[in-house]
């Protein structure tokens, strides 16, 4: 298994980071928030999980360890996938997660596209007791909402220009999404920088 690659990112694109590693150019799926804190030409380290099927050799990418252990414990659920996997946490920090299994709290899995109300229930069940209890309130990264609005707005920014953007087209992504991150007590980057390409890709 491949835990972690480490080495200069060569190139970023929505979902994935190019990591040169000894030469090689590592292809590593990762969620917009891990990708937020990436810029190419420098170093970067990620946790990683290998995912084999019959035609393709999937690597996915993780900002740390917690993420990594998280993104494999739900795939030990019926029906959960790596790319259902990915898409809940780009929704949800591993401690959300955790937070919402502990408290039934359906509504925060619905918002995972791709997991309906029944899927919701079904996974509350069989993932019980398998995340663990919150950790805590403390330095878990900021998603977005316990940092206060400052939080997502620089996040999104940082996350754009990391992708090639000019600062400017930024700046105007940012302003385009802010009614969408208004409506939420917690907006959340990776749904965002979803959001703001569609903006930009128009605009072009």
């Amino acid at each position: 298994m491949i835990a972690f690659v480490s080495g200069p990112v060569a190139a970023l694109a929505p979902d994935t980071a190019v990591v040169e590693v000894g030469g090689v150019g590592m292809a590593v799926q990762c969620t917009p928030g891990t990708l937020a804190q990436l810029r190419v030409g420098q170093q970067a380290k990620l946790a990683t999980s290998l995912v084999v099927r019959e035609d393709s050799l999937t690597l996915y990418g993780f900002a740390d360890d917690d993420e990594r252990q998280v993104f494999e414990l739900l795939q030990t659920a019926s029906g959960v996938g790596p790319r259902l996997a990915q898409a809940m946490l780009a929704v949800h920090s591993p401690e959300a997660l955790r937070r919402a299994v502990s408290t039934a709290d359906e509504k925060a899995l619905t918002a995972v596209p791709g997991i309906g109300k029944k899927g919701a229930q079904k996974l509350l069940l069989e993932l019980k007791d398998r995340l663990g209890e919150p950790l805590g309130t403390g330095g878990t990264r900021p998603a977005g909402g316990a940092s206060g609005a400052p939080g997502w707005r620089e996040q999104l920014h940082s996350a754009l220009v990391g992708l090639g953007y000019a600062a400017r087209e930024a700046d105007d992504a940012v302003e385009a999404v802010a009614p969408q991150a208004e409506e939420s007590a917690s907006p959340q980057v990776g749904v965002l920088l979803k959001a703001a390409l569609r903006t930009l890709n128009r605009a072009g």
